[in-house]
């Protein structure tokens, strides 16, 4: 007998949610269901639903009617594009890449979401999620259930070999088969152990939470940060020298959402307020000095600048109340985020000419045109180091008129 997901006492929210699924049904039905699960999830948490049509949330439409995506295996390329270095981005289940003027497919089968690069650009991480049979104790009897059960994976971009399996979600207890969330796996600058949301390894202990997987043991481990059950965490980004972590907090206030931007201090583990309510999907800029996010309201969301170091916001870089998931070029000049028109999801870049924090907005371009991108799945992009333009220089200090060097060091 093959029954739903139920739900899981006092583990994580996300589990009770499939209590509204009703008996397992077939994968066409299945992932309309869980496609609307996931945005009224995002929408409980943030307090916003994306629009998917019609008119959006200022009464001027957000690009009319539902438009319809390219088929899954094409992505259309604006011609005027030539992005420098490759954004890893998903659709339709798949990783893909963009570089300079072309798209293409690296993963076939639907079942893979949330690609990250590692610093040196040798692999990216994602997360592949499979179907699998659970059997679990309920009112007395052992029953079986159909689980989708995610694993951590990463393969070489210019690897022809298969992807490499490094972690499952599969909980074990005695004659009980059971799957835990794993999500958002983020790679450390020092390459060691990946930063990630999981309700792991005991899925009825634990909500989804901010953990770290250690590459060498694979040791599923707690950050051990503050939460509001049984929302959790998501959106963990690594600082440029991988001391601070940042992640979001999620929470409530009364019917809306209240999710606020944490900055995680590595070495003591204690995390404190970096900006919110109303902050997620943070990325850190090159120098570390600042932060893409996506500020959200009820009017929507938007993709902002802040301060790394206040959370003081400096720059609006979008104002349609359509964009979220800002990834900041490694060259530091150009953002590329998500953007959603007429319930179809593409890639979108603007320019930022000058030093911060006193960037003037260039033009912004369309990188993909009506892909259908996954709205879930954040881009990533990597610059080889030698593509990447020299920094620079500190401007040289004026010497102070009729004081040698050496009585200059001498002065009090």
């Amino acid at each position: 007998m093959t029954g739903p997901r139920p739900g899981r006492g006092a583990g994580s929210g996300y589990g009770r949610l499939f209590e509204a699924i009703g008996p397992f049904v077939p994968s066409g039905l299945a992932l309309v269901g869980l496609v609307v699960l996931a945005v009224l999830s995002v929408g409980l948490v943030t307090g916003e639903l994306p629009s998917i049509g019609g008119n959006g949330p200022n009464g001027d439409g957000d690009g009319g009617p539902i438009r319809t995506p390219t088929p899954s295996d094409v992505i259309v390329v604006d011609p005027r594009t030539n992005v420098p270095g490759t954004i890893a981005y998903a659709k339709t289940g798949n990783i893909w890449m963009q570089s300079g003027d072309r798209a293409y497919r690296l993963t076939y089968g639907g079942q893979d979401s949330m690609p990250s690069w590692s610093r040196d650009g040798r692999w990216i991480y994602f997360v592949r999620s499979v179907p699998g049979d659970g059997r679990i104790v309920v009112d007395g009897v052992l029953r079986a259930y159909s689980l989708e059960v995610p694993t951590v994976m990463r393969f070489g971009p210019d690897d022809a070999s298969p992807p490499q399996a490094i972690v499952a979600g599969i909980y074990q207890k005695g004659t009980a088969t059971w799957s835990y969330y794993i999500r958002e796996p983020v790679l450390s600058p020092d390459m060691t152990r990946l930063a990630l949301v999981s309700d792991g390894p005991d899925p009825t202990k634990s909500n989804v939470i901010l953990q770290f997987l250690d590459l060498a043991t694979l040791n599923l481990t707690s950050a051990g940060a503050a939460e509001n059950r049984p929302l959790g965490h998501q959106d963990p980004a690594w600082s440029p020298d991988g001391a601070e972590l940042l992640y979001v907090r999620n929470g409530r206030d009364g019917s809306r959402g209240a999710p606020f931007l944490m900055r995680y201090d590595v070495p003591t583990g204690m995390s404190s307020i970096l900006a919110g309510p109303g902050y997620i999907a943070p990325a850190w800029s090159p120098d570390g000095r600042f932060v893409v996010a996506t500020q959200t309201d009820g009017l929507g969301t938007d993709v902002v600048i802040l301060d790394a170091s206040t959370g003081v916001e400096l720059l609006r870089v979008t104002n349609d109340g359509q964009s979220f998931s800002g990834t900041w070029s490694p060259a530091g000049d150009a953002i590329a985020y998500l953007r959603i028109d007429g319930g179809v999801v593409d890639l979108q870049m603007v320019t930022l000419a000058g030093p911060g924090p006193d960037w003037t907005l260039g033009r912004t371009l369309p990188l993909t045109d009506a892909a259908g991108l996954d709205a879930a799945s954040r881009p990533y992009w990597f610059i080889p180091p030698d593509q990447l333009p020299e920094p620079t220089p500190a401007p040289t200090p004026i010497p102070t008129p009729g004081l040698s060097a050496s009585a200059a060091s001498s002065a009090p």
